[in-house]
């Protein structure tokens, strides 16, 4: 569903050593890997059973649950939706005083780059026709027929798809960024299934979305080498054969594998943003050279229909109509598509948007990526319908064929139609190998072990799911074609879709309960720290108090105290967790050249941090002078797994930077019982 995945991977705190391979979960690698191999031979060995047995499958799925694919995506939106306009929407993804490491210009460009993909060329032409010429009811080849032609598009290319993508976005985000779990579909299902999903539970939903994942991905590169072998058939003459549509398999093998052992990730990233490039001007092309008054109006007509009807859409199962075999081919194929590609694009999302709000994440994900859908659909499926209802019947067939011919067809109505057609060429063809690169390296980080966003499969494993990958599309479209890729998405997609139902109750209870906190708290802690003052001499304890407060030091003095105050009052809090059965360390560390000493227990989930971290702040003025002879100075801040806490240890004494970090502690425990 989507092309642009291969954005780098942003990170709270740099590492100098550079990223590390994650380690194999080998439970699900080896299930998921033999799962696939198994219908990759079944197609292979016997594909007329093989296209007959999952027709059957289709048919029952459709016929009891197409209504909860329907209702599944309904609920998602609305419930993407309410994350972001309530008072949740300004938690961040990632600790409070996070902000984002990308520019909010890269962060959208990224975003919109999401959008484009082979298989958006594919049906912006295939689509508007079919359903211009056989909509779900009434009469086709009328003027609402051909209203609705291109809305019906835009509905299952719309915001559904992209909150399912923003759904699984947001919980790998949320719960890597915030939680500190692992990245991964199961930590979502943490606030369900507590350390359960560190078993058989977990590896089944992990290997769940792998599954859908690459039957998603099938699709896709299925699309795109029957779309770019049909362009070579056009410009090169090159027959349309199953032999060929094996060696466009085999380039995206190979360039996957390239990409993992050469580390040419970047030049192949400088090709998919050339890309983008490419593909707006080829729209562009179309619509200044065409009938741009009418696609003009028909793009605005087409966005005010699609706002008009989507409620209506969105619950819409036609009960009381025959259209069993409309609704497998068009909306439950791409409600299914867009379940499995929703862990696939989830990571790239998260990737990109740590230190976002939810409210700016659910903004972004709903509405940039759409606005490249709604001005590529329109344009080129109105300018589709436009020339059937001027009377080309031979363009009407060939556009309904599934091989992507009618968008070539297109293109030789504008002029310079032979570099047109060379250009949208190439333009899916680097849609087709960036894709099968990124492909590879989510399916391999899905079955595997990533503890921090900067770790990625290793380079076999890559290889491994490009290759199954490459074999599985090739098979399936021996067995039935494109058709036959739609039908194994519907099926594979379907336990997922069980899974995402749990991530949005998963996400809901730890949002939830995060809001339950007493924020409040957080500005009592220095002021608790007076009570561990000297004993029995209250005098001394407020004078050194106020010394304290108005004691502006330098990194330096900071860093002294930090080394013998801090960290050896945190060892002995350490110590003491350890001896209780509370497994616990304290490591130091730098940020950006500060350096920070750290107490962290050892629970993966509801982990509790206490860091001390040196922070550069402006020197303050108090009644209109400057204290002090520098302009900055030295702060000592607390930090928690949820972020700065916007105070300032420096001074304290080591029994009351103990008791301030057991202040935390007790809040910490208190709210996890509340979970």
């Amino acid at each position: 569903m989507t092309a642009q995945l291969d954005a780098p991977a942003p990170t709270g705190d740099p590492d100098p050593e550079g990223p590390s391979r994650a380690a194999v979960r080998w439970p699900v690698f080896i299930t998921s890997f033999a799962g696939v191999c198994v219908v990759t031979l079944w197609a292979i060995v016997a594909p007329t059973n093989a296209e007959t047995v999952i027709g059957d499958i289709v048919g029952r799925v459709g016929t009891g649950f197409g209504w909860f694919y329907v209702a599944l995506a309904t609920v998602i939106v609305g419930f993407v939706i309410f994350l972001g306009v309530s008072r949740y929407g300004s938690i961040r993804l990632g600790p409070d005083h996070s902000r984002p490491e990308f520019s909010t210009f890269a962060w959208a460009s990224m975003l919109f780059a999401a959008g484009i993909g082979t298989d958006v060329m594919f049906y912006s032409v295939i689509e508007p026709v079919s359903q211009y010429t056989a909509p779900p009811v009434g009469d086709g080849g009328t003027v609402d027929a051909a209203r609705e032609a291109t809305v019906w598009t835009l509905f299952h290319y719309g915001v559904t798809g992209w909150a399912m993508y923003a759904l699984m976005g947001l919980a790998l985000a949320y719960f890597s960024y915030r939680k500190s779990l692992p990245l991964a579909v199961r930590s979502a299902l943490h606030p369900v299934f507590g350390k359960r999903i560190h078993g058989p539970l977990g590896h089944a939903v992990d290997t769940a979305a792998v599954l859908g994942t690459i039957f998603g991905v099938a699709t896709s590169l299925g699309i795109g080498v029957v779309f770019l072998n049909v362009g070579l058939n056009v410009i090169f003459d090159v027959p349309v054969t199953t032999g060929a549509q094996a060696a466009l398999a085999v380039l995206a093998v190979a360039v996957a594998a390239v990409s993992a052992t050469t580390g040419v990730d970047k030049g192949i990233r400088f090709l998919s943003q050339l890309n983008v490039a490419l593909a707006l001007a080829l729209a562009g092309w179309v619509l200044v050279t065409g009938k741009t008054s009418f696609l003009l109006n028909a793009v605005v007509m087409n966005v005010g229909d699609f706002i008009r009807s989507f409620p209506a859409k969105s619950m819409e199962t036609f009960a009381f109509t025959d259209t069993q075999e409309w609704m497998a081919l068009w909306t439950l194929f791409f409600w299914a598509w867009w379940v499995a590609w929703a862990s696939f694009v989830g990571q790239f999302l998260a990737r990109i948007s740590r230190g976002r709000t939810i409210r700016q994440f659910v903004l972004g994900t709903m509405v940039i990526p759409f606005s490249y859908i709604v001005m590529w659909i329109s344009i080129f499926g109105n300018a589709a319908i436009d020339k059937v209802r001027a009377g080309d019947d031979d363009f009407a067939e060939a556009a309904v064929d599934f091989t992507g011919v009618g968008f070539y067809d297109l293109l030789r109505d504008y002029p310079l139609s032979d570099v047109v057609i060379f250009v949208a060429f190439v333009v899916g063809l680097l849609f087709y190998v960036t894709s099968a690169d990124s492909a590879a390296l989510v399916m391999g980080n899905l079955c595997s072990e990533l503890h921090d966003v900067q770790q990625d499969c290793a380079a076999w494993l890559r290889i491994s799911w490009a290759s199954i990958t490459g074999l599985l599309t090739v098979a399936m479209l021996a067995v039935g074609g494109i058709l036959a890729l739609q039908y194994a998405t519907i099926i594979m997609g379907l336990p997922f879709a069980f899974v995402l139902v749990l991530v949005m109750w998963g996400l809901f209870r730890s949002i939830r309960n995060e809001g339950r906190k007493d924020m409040g708290v957080r500005g009592m802690a220095p002021l608790l720290s007076a009570r561990t003052g000297p004993p029995h001499d209250a005098r001394k304890a407020w004078k050194a108090r106020l010394a304290r407060t108005i004691n502006f030091v330098d990194d330096e003095a900071a860093t002294t105290y930090l080394a013998s105050t801090v960290e050896p009052a945190l060892r002995e809090v350490a110590e003491e967790l350890t001896s209780m059965g509370v497994g616990a360390s304290v490591t130091r560390g730098e940020v950006g050249r500060l350096p920070y000493a750290e107490l962290a227990t050892a629970e993966e989930a509801g982990r509790f941090v206490y860091r001390v971290q040196v922070r550069r702040s402006p020197v303050p003025t108090y009644g209109g002078r400057m204290i002090g002879n520098r302009d900055q100075y030295a702060r000592l801040e607390v930090h928690l797994v949820d972020g700065g806490q916007d105070y300032d240890v420096m001074g304290y004494t080591a029994e009351q930077v103990i008791h301030d970090c057991l202040d935390q502690y007790e809040r910490h425990l208190e709210f996890l019982r509340t979970e």
